[in-house]
């Protein structure tokens, strides 16, 4: 049923459920999974001066673990995986990157990191699953 799975990390609870559905999702259908990590650029200015530098390059960095430990996961359940790290609307980039791969599913978190009411849908997931044009799970 699911070849390509691609689920969006950003550190929160949320996503981290959602990475555990992808995995299950993945080693059920023997599908190969791919992990999103966007460094939000509205939040962050291009890196001119080195404050925003070092935010965006902290990001990154925490971008990165995010995929390595779900690569961890994934290995210990024979599911073969695929990461990547870059930089925009992080809305716009999962879409890209889900209609790049052909995803048969794209698995989400509820609310992200930045997200402070308990009972509404992050804006990034909205945005995603208002756009994506394929299958969702949100978790």
């Amino acid at each position: 049923m699911y070849d390509t799975i691609l689920v969006a990390t950003d550190g929160s609870q949320h996503a981290s459920r959602a990475i555990v559905h992808a995995l299950e999702q993945a080693e059920t259908h023997g599908a190969v999974l791919h992990g999103i990590f966007v460094v939000d650029t509205t939040r962050f200015d291009d890196p001119a001066i080195s404050t925003s530098e070092l935010a965006t390059n902290d990001m990154e960095d925490r971008g990165q673990q995010y995929l390595d430990d779900i690569r961890t996961r994934a290995d210990g359940l024979d599911v073969e995986f695929t990461g990547r790290c870059c930089h925009g609307r992080p809305h716009e980039e999962i879409t890209r990157y889900a209609d790049s791969i052909d995803a048969d599913l794209v698995v989400l978190g509820y609310q992200g990191q930045s997200h402070t009411e308990t009972e509404t849908i992050g804006s990034v997931t909205d945005r995603v699953v208002r756009t994506v044009g394929r299958p969702i799970l949100v978790v």
